[in-house]
């Protein structure tokens, strides 16, 4: 069916949009998340007696080179999802074999989001750096989100897809 098809394709669309928009507001608004990131990582705002304190990373290069890391890997998820619709587009019409081999791109964008909010933000972020004790610079809530939608995405892009009718 044509409209799953572009369904699917419109889907792949938007989350490359939210990537390349959470990307460019971490350039334009450097300064908001570059100290959500010096928090988390110098964990200045987890409970004080926390006996994992040491694992702090108290360095400013190192906070740049993380927040660097983040944003470009925003980025790369934003500019593969947005070349994925297009390859979905331009087979929209195509065999149902054919349109499940474009789907590789999506898989490509969405496990590089995934590695970025869960692995990065929950993981990393959120238990060795100790962010879910923070009140104020815990974004696991919002990497959740980010993480399940793009899993819904791609589990729903990944289904496949009949031939089309005549």
């Amino acid at each position: 069916m044509l409209a799953v098809r572009l369904m699917k394709t419109a889907m792949v669309a938007s989350v490359a949009l939210f990537a390349l928009i959470v990307a460019y507001d971490n350039i334009a608004d450097y300064g908001s998340n570059y100290a959500f990131v010096q928090h988390t990582l110098s964990m200045d705002t987890t409970f004080p007696d926390n006996v994992l304190r040491d694992r702090a990373i108290r360095s400013p290069t190192l906070w740049t080179a993380a927040y660097a890391a983040i944003i470009a890997t925003e980025a790369a998820v934003g500019i593969v999802l947005a070349y994925a619709a297009l390859v979905l587009l331009r087979a929209r019409r195509s065999p149902a074999a054919l349109f499940q081999a474009a789907k590789r791109p999506v898989a490509i964008g969405v496990g590089l989001g995934f590695l970025l909010w869960f692995t990065g933000f929950m993981v990393v972020g959120g238990e060795w750096f100790l962010m879910w004790q923070s009140k104020t610079w815990n974004g696991q809530e919002a990497a959740f989100r980010f993480y399940m939608t793009l899993l819904a995405v791609g589990i729903f892009v990944g289904q496949p897809d009949a031939e089309l009718d005549s």
